[in-house]
């Protein structure tokens, strides 16, 4: 897959709340992936990190899209703790459903536009 085709779907990413440059990405055979971090300490973390996952991995019962997001590190008693090492990656594990699809998904259910701080649900 082509750079070009993950354009979009970085650019909606790096505007939301938290969420930490650079993002990275890639493929292997169409089944594509992007990589980022969250700042933890911002007091939208864990609000963007229960969106993305209500919207990524559980929509609804019957309307499930075939991506997954997650959380991934290297050994934390060799590295470090999370603020520096815990990443998350959204994939896909369907070669048909492209990164510009995913960033319509969350276009039309996260709060609009996604980068207003007043938007989001501060508890």
């Amino acid at each position: 897959m082509e750079k070009r085709a993950f354009t979009t779907i970085i650019e909606y990413l790096e505007k939301i709340p938290s969420l930490q440059k650079p993002i990275s990405f890639g493929d292997t055979n169409g089944f594509w992936w992007v990589k980022f971090s969250i700042d933890i300490e911002h007091k939208l973390a864990w609000n963007v990190i229960q969106e993305l996952g209500c919207v990524i991995n559980y929509i609804s019962i019957d309307e499930r899209l075939p991506t997954t997001f997650y959380p991934v590190s290297p050994a934390p008693y060799l590295n470090g703790g999370p603020s520096d090492y815990l990443s998350w990656i959204i994939e896909t594990k369907d070669i048909d459903f492209k990164p510009g699809t995913l960033m319509k998904w969350l276009e039309g259910r996260l709060p609009n536009p996604v980068n207003d701080i007043e938007q989001w649900n501060i508890e």
